[in-house]
């Protein structure tokens, strides 16, 4: 069981060291079903707060629309061109993930399966943890901002999913987000639901990447005993 441990961390690590924000990738070499699905099954997997998914992924393989979306999303332009999958991670909207939003109790009654008799309580905690703990309800983007970096986590983990089985990964925030919006809305991807948080292209590099560079782990780590 040790040697088996030390061999999946190893792996993990191996993982971390091959990913890169890709930034060009081979045209030619396309990423097959299964493993898109396993790509995506890690965030869908991924965990939320109050584990309230606010969250959808849009996979784009629509060339036409691809052009478009490249027109108002200036980091995102070469990845569009050449990645093998392009994928839209949508955010819930202020309104959705309120206390009070039907999307809430769907999620309480519907996904959670609450027993009827919890779903008050439940909602009262929920109600004072984005009221007075984390202050969520005193800006209008308070609960969006919120949300949105929680759609990092299922970013993050299907980016290392993907690089743990040999497949390149770029994270993309350089976007104008009220024109994709608006981009999104004119297309029927997004209704009043959901807004943009961030973009990831998958696909296979076309070449090496610079060594890879961080700060020594003193400098970012510290311990409290």
């Amino acid at each position: 069981m040790i040697d088996l441990a030390n061999s999946i961390k190893q792996q993990v690590l191996d993982a971390f060291q091959f990913r890169h924000a890709c930034k060009a990738f081979d045209p030619n070499k396309k990423i097959n079903d299964e493993d898109f699905q396993y790509i995506i099954e890690t965030g869908r997997l991924s965990p939320s707060s109050f584990g309230f998914e606010p969250w959808k992924f849009v996979i784009l393989q629509n060339q036409k629309l691809r052009e478009k979306l490249s027109e108002v999303a200036w980091g995102a332009q070469t990845k569009l061109s050449n990645a093998s999958h392009f994928v839209l991670i949508l955010q819930r909207t202020q309104q959705q993930m309120r206390y009070d939003s039907d999307y809430i109790s769907y999620m309480i009654r519907d996904v959670k399966q609450f027993p009827e008799d919890m779903v008050a309580g439940f909602l009262n905690t929920f109600k004072n943890f984005q009221e007075k703990e984390f202050h969520l309800l005193d800006t209008e983007r308070g609960i969006a901002d919120w949300a949105g970096k929680q759609t990092y986590i299922p970013l993050a983990n299907m980016m290392t999913s993907a690089a743990m089985i040999g497949i390149d990964s770029c994270p993309i925030e350089g976007f104008n987000r009220d024109k994709v919006n608006e981009l999104l809305a004119a297309e029927g991807i997004i209704n009043d639901e959901f807004e943009i948080s961030v973009m990831v292209a998958f696909g296979y590099r076309n070449q090496e990447p610079r060594p890879k560079t961080r700060q020594a782990l003193q400098q970012v780590v510290e311990w409290v005993r």
